[in-house]
């Protein structure tokens, strides 16, 4: 679903990707790890066709990117830095919103299943202005998933979440793996990521450091083959 060879990107100068090689099957999670400053956002900014790669081969779900961006876009779902929420709308008017950007009939079936997954059918009334940072970080989500992405970019996608939230999340992301999704995360929580994911992956230095089945380790291995591959 997501295949990746030479990915080079800079801003200005500064080199930032440095030739990644990657891939992310169907049906899969991939957790992607890495100290700051390594470019996980910048990869998946890449892959959401936010920013164009500097060099290198990328296709996400069977478009080539750039060339490709405006049919990947109908692909793919993204949570990144920021929720892409409009503060004084409230949950309901925010999703019939992205509901008409994608051009989804009758959407009120889906935008109820959502908020009902999420745990917002009762504040969908509520203005999102008034919503805690891990709501804002639930219906962002639902934002994501509303046009049934094959793809679904998640940048930091726990922060603000309390461990309801966080659960909810894990369920939600399995249920899009299961679906036949491919799903990418960044995360700095290894042990977490680490049983969450299918595959782990640690950049660094602008590099693909290790990329394996999260199955051939235990925590603590995982842990101790992370500080030496960003050493």
């Amino acid at each position: 679903m997501i295949t990746i060879a030479g990915l080079t990107r800079s801003y200005g100068l500064r080199p930032v990707l440095r030739g990644v090689d990657l891939t992310a099957d169907a049906g899969s999670i991939t957790a992607i790890f890495g100290p700051n400053g390594t470019g996980k956002s910048t990869l998946l900014r890449v892959l959401a066709t936010l920013i164009r790669p500097g060099g290198g081969t990328v296709s996400v779900a069977g478009c080539a990117l750039p060339e490709q961006s405006e049919a990947a876009r109908s692909l793919i779902g993204a949570v990144l830095h920021g929720p892409l929420l409009y503060s004084e709308l409230n949950a309901d008017e925010n999703l019939r919103f992205y509901a008409r950007l994608y051009d989804l009939p009758a959407p009120t079936a889906r935008i109820d299943a959502l908020l009902e997954r999420v745990g917002l059918t009762r504040r969908r009334r509520d203005p999102v202005r008034v919503y805690s940072r891990g709501m804002q970080q639930r219906l962002a989500v639902a934002r994501a998933l509303l046009h049934q992405p094959q793809v679904l970019l998640l940048d930091e996608p726990y922060t603000g979440l309390d461990p309801a939230g966080t659960a909810l999340l894990d369920a939600v992301l399995r249920e899009q793996a299961q679906s036949g999704a491919a799903v990418v995360l960044t995360s700095h929580d290894l042990e977490h990521g680490l049983a969450l994911a299918d595959q782990v992956v640690v950049l660094a230095r602008g590099r693909v450091q290790l990329a394996t089945p999260s199955h051939e380790f235990t925590p603590e291995a995982f842990m101790a083959r992370y500080a030496e591959v960003v050493a």
